[in-house]
């Protein structure tokens, strides 16, 4: 406690020690309080750690020393540091004159924090583990503290600072230093497994295409007829709009379709040929849930012969796909600084990450719908009629309206899935091909919801405002991203020459 002795300290020490021994893989042993003689301090560090060796032997001990530590007393302390486990440089800086501590940030922590690691790698040499426990809010701080001498070091305010994305990119950081050297692994060929996915993105592009061709025409395929029983002039002479409403299902369907076969293509030829871990997650989950929407049909019992038949033909890419794929580092520089490009990005990507959420709420409320009701209110008063009408009509019209609902819900929830990923895990300075990918693959499915919806004359604003609001997400995200994506990368390059640990 702040104002205790180092007899007190040590009794504190004993009872924190006897009580966490049998849980805590290891203890920081803070040892210098402000206002002790200097060998009175010594004399209680021997102490604690005689009782820490003996309530948890075999635990590594490091003596944290907050900051700043006076010059004379580090060198002093490092006899002392040589018989812990290692050094921990804290982050809280004590305010001159009183016992209140404060979390430095900035250059002024990380100044204070490069000192300290120097001198003491200069002191206990190679035998001591040190870690720096502050200062980090970037990349760049993190390598300048390993090239300082630190083993490791420890994010506590940069989380605050720079969000909890700061581990991740530490990490890549110290990755790509190591390896930007080293020799680059030979990619996989196209048959090996990411060609594959790739041409389950192009057979998806295609099948959207078709799709769309066809709810732009005729609208229902001949076994559409043959289920209903009826005709499409039968259906247009009972009531104009039921054609145009389904025909806007397929066509948002088809648009989302295309939007997911340019995702898994560009994944795929970027992500999986590069061995990137976040891309395969992005791509297995989203196939994963998108082939399983293939039984929505359950719901109401339309079974779709040419929905099967592409499930079908489309399964065995997506199972060749899963040989042999082996995760690589990136071999490009990540971003170092939190400079204003980079604050910019983030906004942009949480707008992405917005809009993924959104999608994926949506996906799936739309399929709950299509299994369940099948129609909101706004679509009632589009066709104005009631659902007992349409059903005393024809019996069959509610199941095959529910199938393209239900199946573009899925749809919409797969293409969520691979939005959410890449936007969560895969911005990275100088990663324009993901820039592209999110330009190109949301247009389709933007252009394919709004468009049909003002052509059919369905335009409530209710009904609409979620397509509005994703859409302004997706161009503010765009806009915001850009010059962090596709700019030039910049900042000051580091080198890390020692510390395999970190």
């Amino acid at each position: 406690m702040p104002g205790s002795s180092p007899r007190e300290a040590l009794l504190e020490q004993q009872e924190l020690l006897s009580k966490l021994a049998p849980y805590a893989a290891g203890f920081y042993i803070d040892g210098l309080a402000e206002g002790w003689p200097p060998e009175e301090a010594m004399a209680y560090l021997r102490e604690v750690r005689l009782i820490a060796l003996a309530a948890a032997p075999g635990k590594p001990l490091l003596l944290y020393l907050p900051q700043p530590t006076p010059i004379g007393m580090l060198r002093e302390l490092t006899d002392t540091a040589a018989s812990f486990s290692g050094v921990v440089v804290g982050e809280a800086l004590r305010e001159p004159g009183t016992r209140r501590e404060r979390v430095g940030g900035g250059a002024e922590a990380l100044g204070a924090q490069l000192s300290q690691v120097r001198l003491l790698r200069e002191s206990l040499g190679e035998r001591s583990t040190i870690v720096a426990a502050g200062g980090v809010h970037q990349p760049q701080d993190a390598l300048e503290l390993l090239a300082a001498g630190a083993n490791s070091v420890q994010l506590h305010s940069g989380l605050v600072y720079a969000g909890p994305g700061l581990p991740k990119r530490v990490n890549e950081a110290i990755i790509y230093d190591r390896i930007k050297l080293t020799a680059e692994p030979q990619p996989p060929s196209f048959w090996a497994n990411w060609g594959w996915m790739s041409l389950l993105g192009i057979g998806m592009i295609i099948g959207g295409v078709l799709a769309w061709l066809i709810a732009s025409t005729s609208v229902l395929l001949p076994y559409d007829e043959t289920f209903l029983g009826v005709s499409r002039s039968v259906i247009n002479h009972f009531n104009g709009h039921i054609i145009h409403f389904m025909s806007h299902d397929r066509i948002t369907l088809a648009g989302t379709m295309i939007s997911i076969g340019i995702f898994y293509y560009q994944l795929a030829r970027h992500g999986l040929r590069s061995g990137l871990h976040w891309a395969r997650t992005a791509v297995m989950t989203s196939c994963a849930v998108g082939f399983s929407s293939f039984f929505l049909y359950l719901g109401y019992g339309y079974f779709d012969p040419l929905h099967a038949a592409a499930a079908a033909v489309l399964l065995p890419m997506l199972l060749l796909t899963l040989r042999g794929l082996k995760d690589h580092p990136s071999r490009k520089k990540p971003g170092m600084l939190n400079d204003s490009v980079w604050r910019r990005a983030q906004w942009g990507q949480c707008c992405f990450v917005v809009l993924g959420f959104g999608l994926t709420i949506g996906g799936l409320t739309i399929s709950f719908v299509g299994i369940t009701t099948v129609f909101v209110p706004t679509d009632l008063a589009y066709l104005g009629l009631t659902v007992q009408q349409l059903a005393a009509w024809n019996d069959h019209i509610i199941p095959l309206i529910a199938h393209d609902r239900a199946g573009f819900g899925g749809a919409l929830f797969s293409l969520a899935v691979a939005i959410t990923a890449s936007a969560l895990w895969g911005i990275n300075q100088g990663e324009s091909w993901l820039w592209w990918t999110f330009l190109w693959g949301g247009l389709p499915g933007f252009a394919a919801g709004l468009l049909v919806h003002f052509h059919i004359g369905y335009i409530d604003f209710v009904h609409l405002l979620p397509v509005y609001i994703a859409a302004l997400l997706y161009v503010v995200g765009l806009y915001l991203m850009y010059p962090f994506l596709v700019g030039r990368a910049s900042g000051r390059e580091i080198s890390v020459s020692r510390n395999e640990n970190y």
